[in-house]
């Protein structure tokens, strides 16, 4: 089944009856991945949850096959539905998901993530084509979809927003939606329990400040391998007042980004750099990395953030050396080759 872009996200919200494979795929990495959670989450509330969630990537499926009818099939030992999300999907696993749709097994719901893929994508076709199963484009927001979301966040979180500062916000904010996302998150944390209002001058003195690009250096010298670098950028990040939290978050988004390039790219896929988020002047370094980690590797980084985090927040460990810890760690694992 094709889903037109005006029916998609009353289908995230509420998938439909019968389905048991959804397609996301486009150029915005994180509405793909805001779109395959909360799917996911119509058949288990919990996706970290080991014996209901079952996470593969492309290049998994392409060395063993069976593993998807095997995952799909699988009972959870807790009971309930089980969910099976596959990253890094393309054209090469086309045969397989058409042999899955034909005779799917089991009653788990199968959620897909792929990049750009063509009219023509055979991957594609075998969503499009099948009754139980659904394919959904994800593509960068329009103005109209911005300020949609943007006002929907405020209200979420019990706030009110002007409309001159909507109206910033969307010319400002980039248009891949897990970093537009971020970007308000950080806003409403800034504002607290003001009853204000958010205005221009709150939105100008958070959004794309010169201590995110502090941030950002810090993730890209880390999983550059850069240790001169990142002792810069941290030294800066700690001067600008940014919290070792903010530090790890902003490494976290760059590593998710690196690790869906990485499993397009084992996929033999294709990824534009630029349709990740990434700055044009930053698309020779994300490249460089690209080359340097493979998906597996990007796994066991992300955790090693994750760690780092929960140690940051619940443990007597300095902040600071926790953060500093864990992006040390993935600078020397960026020396180690593919």
């Amino acid at each position: 089944m094709k889903l037109q872009a005006r029916d998609a996200e009353a289908f995230v919200r509420k998938p439909r009856p019968g389905i048991r494979a959804v397609l996301l795929f486009g150029s915005d990495a994180g509405l793909i991945r805001e779109r395959a959670k909360a799917i996911a989450r119509s058949a288990v509330e919990d996706l970290s949850d080991p014996f209901r969630v079952a996470t593969l990537t492309g290049a998994q499926l392409q060395e063993d096959p069976a593993r998807l009818a095997d995952e799909a099939a699988a009972i959870a030992l807790t009971g309930g539905r089980r969910v099976v999300m596959v990253a890094g999907a393309g054209d090469r696993l086309a045969k397989l998901f058409q042999g899955f749709l034909d005779d799917a097994p089991g009653d788990a719901l199968v959620v897909v993530e792929a990049g750009e893929l063509a009219a023509r994508s055979s991957l594609r076709g075998a969503f499009e084509a099948s009754e139980i199963a659904a394919a959904i484009g994800c593509y960068a927001d329009d103005a109209r979809a911005l300020h949609g979301l943007i006002e929907e966040m405020v209200a979420e979180a019990g706030k009110r927003i002007v409309p001159e500062a909507v109206s910033w916000l969307a010319d400002n904010l980039g248009t891949d939606r897990m970093v537009t996302r971020g970007e308000i998150a950080k806003l409403l944390l800034y504002k607290g329990d003001e009853a204000t209002p958010i205005s221009v001058d709150d939105c100008e003195a958070v959004v794309g400040d010169s201590a995110t690009l502090f941030l950002d250096d810090a993730a890209f010298a880390a999983f550059g391998g850069d240790f001169a670098a990142l002792t810069d950028a941290l030294t800066r990040c700690e001067s600008a007042g940014e919290s070792p939290v903010a530090i790890l978050r902003v490494a976290q988004k760059h590593g998710q980004k690196l690790h869906l390039a990485a499993a397009q790219t084992e996929a033999g896929n294709r990824i534009d750099p630029a349709r990740l988020g990434v700055h044009w002047t930053r698309k020779a370094g994300f490249e460089r990395q690209m080359r340097q980690w493979s998906a597996a590797r990007l796994m066991r980084a992300l955790e090693i953030l994750t760690d780092a985090e929960l140690t940051a927040k619940s443990t007597g460990m300095p902040a600071a050396a926790a953060c500093g810890d864990a992006l040390l760690r993935i600078a020397r694992a960026a020396r180690v080759t593919r």
